[in-house]
């Protein structure tokens, strides 16, 4: 069991089923390892953007997985819930950490209490989802983002995700002070790096620039 990996629900099913576990230590399935489940929901050293392309059913596990990437594009017909409560159990990969920082509370207390199902639309209404798109346009639109993004400089990039994560709830005069004082390793290698130099002449030159991640 140590090495595997499951989602909550998923695991607990898949290990009954294989009597792999009784009712009574159920929890000892939720051994996500390194960087939480599915290696993405508790990994605070991350620093390359992701982007979440849902299309189905976004629930449990699934949702949790989509609320710990960086950019959530949905397909038109999707629902996101969280069905843990019927089963006397609670989302554990996240969502009660996130989803009441995404949402408003009573609105996520609603989707943790009652189980109720969230539309594309509506989590795109509260914020929760960057753009909603019809399902045969949906992972185009997920591939034009990356292009996007892969068209950066990659040092510009990670730091945007190394600094975020350091300043995150923090009050804005010291999210100042962090930014000037705390070691963050790629920020400041940014700072000092060729591709932001580069970045600068191309714009005096009036030219592409062209970046190698130094």
């Amino acid at each position: 069991m140590a090495e595997k990996r499951f989602s909550l629900l998923a695991g607990i099913f898949k290990a009954l089923n294989d009597g792999e576990m009784q009712l009574d230590n159920w929890w000892e399935v939720d051994e996500y390892g390194f960087g939480g489940f599915t290696g993405l929901t508790e990994n605070w050293v991350l620093n390359k953007p992701v982007i979440a392309a849902v299309n189905g059913l976004a629930i449990g596990g699934g949702f949790e997985m989509a609320m710990g990437c960086d950019l959530l594009i949905a397909a038109d017909h999707v629902e996101f819930g969280l069905p843990e409560m019927p089963l006397g159990i609670v989302p554990d990969a996240g969502a009660l950490q996130r989803l009441p920082r995404r949402i408003p509370h009573n609105i996520a207390m609603e989707m943790f209490l009652l189980g109720r199902r969230m539309t594309a639309t509506e989590a795109a209404h509260y914020g929760l989802v960057n753009k909603v798109v019809p399902k045969e346009q949906l992972m185009d639109a997920a591939r034009e983002w990356a292009a996007s993004i892969a068209w950066s400089a990659p040092l510009a990039m990670q730091s945007v995700k190394e600094v975020q994560r350091e300043i995150e709830c923090v009050p804005l005069e010291k999210a100042f002070h962090k930014m000037r004082t705390d070691p963050m390793p790629t920020y400041r290698k940014m700072l000092k790096s060729e591709d932001a130099k580069e970045g600068v002449a191309a714009f005096v030159e009036k030219r592409n620039p062209e970046f190698k991640g130094e």
